[in-house]
This record gives structure tokens, C-alpha cells and sequence, in this order.
């Protein structure tokens, strides 16, 4: 006859089950998160404020829009061009990524680490969350990053003309050095569990 949780529990001794309980101790990370997504979500609509306000002509809102993205032109601007708009909305998808970062952390890690979230039938459970551990969100999460990085490296290339030759090359470098990361980390996976054994199980 197989324990039941609760006697499993019952045999716990009383430092096992201290250390095991050390796990709570991340809840106010998880918490922390949650109010950077609202951060991050206030921003958004603040940055999308301004982009509908200078569409229509409001130049103190395309003031703060160019100087958030540090665009430079010779002379000033009377009203959006394309380049401000395009640098404004990879702001907008760079914090949208993030804040898709933001929920992997969150959802995954509390689900992995603390606590069971009991998601089973609900029309809503994350696909990827029914296979989550710790390796599948490590490479969750270096897959996100590059997506964030390449977002900037586009960023920095459309606005080429206002920055210096070293900061470019460092982005690339630093994109790259994610990039590897990402592929060793999902090669370091893909060698511990291969998907044969896996498929096996």
C-alpha cells in the first residue's frame, strides 16, 4: 500500500521539513515580478499614448517619443517619420517580449520550484507549462532573451547614424554571446535528456 501525501508528509522530520518549506521563501520573488509586469505594462500604455498623440500632430509628445529613443536629426522634427515610428514600436515589441519573459519566469519558476499551480483542464494552461522543469526553462528563457536582443540589435541598427561604431560592434558581440549561450544550453539539454529516451519513458 502506497503512502498518501499527508503521511508522507507525517514522516518528515522536523529539519527536512524546514528546508523543504524554504521553498515559500521565493513567493515574495514571484510577487516582486508581478508588480515589474504592471511596471512594464504602464509604460507600454504610456509610450502608445504619446505615439497616438503625436500621429496627430502633438509635438510635445513627439518631443519625449524622440528623445526616448534617442533619435538625432539635423533639423527639428515637425511630425513623425518613419524611422520614429518604426523605433517606437520595437520599444513596444521589446517590452511586450519582456513582459512574455516576465510570465515564463513567474508561471514556470513558481510552478517548478514552490508550488504546484493545479492548472490540469483549466482552457487556459500554458502548453509548454505541462512538461516545464528546470532545463526546459532554461532554454525558455535563453530563447526569449535572444528574441529581446535582436530586438535592440534591430533597434540599433535603424538608428545607426546617432550612435558610434564600438557601441554597434558590442551589441553584436553581446547578441552572439547570447546566441551561444542559448545553443549550449539547449545542446547541454538535448545531451541529458535525449529524445529518444525520452519518448521511451
Amino acid at each position: 500500500m502506497n503512502p498518501t501525501p499527508s503521511t508522507q508528509t507525517a514522516k518528515l522530520g522536523a529539519l527536512p521539513a524546514v528546508i523543504f518549506a524554504s521553498r515559500w521563501l521565493q513567493l515574495p520573488l514571484y510577487l516582486g515580478l508581478i508588480l515589474a509586469q504592471a511596471v512594464y505594462v504602464f509604460h507600454f500604455w504610456v509610450e502608445l499614448v504619446h505615439l497616438i498623440e503625436a500621429a496627430f500632430g502633438n509635438q510635445h509628445a513627439l518631443e519625449i517619443l524622440v528623445k526616448s529613443v534617442g533619435y538625432v536629426k539635423d533639423a527639428p522634427l515637425t511630425g513623425l517619420n518613419e524611422t520614429v515610428i518604426m523605433l517606437v514600436v520595437l520599444g513596444l515589441i521589446d517590452v511586450v517580449m519582456i513582459s512574455n519573459l516576465l510570465i515564463m519566469v513567474i508561471v514556470g519558476g513558481y510552478e517548478t520550484f514552490v508550488s504546484r499551480l493545479n492548472l490540469e483542464g483549466h482552457p487556459d494552461q500554458p502548453e509548454w507549462l505541462d512538461h516545464v522543469n528546470a532545463s526546459v526553462l532554461k532554454v525558455k528563457l535563453g530563447t526569449a532573451i535572444i528574441g529581446i536582443s535582436s530586438i535592440h540589435l534591430l533597434k540599433t541598427f535603424i538608428n545607426a547614424d546617432n550612435l558610434q561604431p564600438h557601441v554597434m560592434m558590442w551589441q553584436t558581440l553581446i547578441h552572439v554571446a547570447f546566441l551561444a549561450s542559448a545553443i549550449a544550453i539547449a545542446l547541454t539539454d538535448r545531451i541529458l535528456h535525449p529524445v529518444g529516451a525520452a519518448q521511451g519513458h
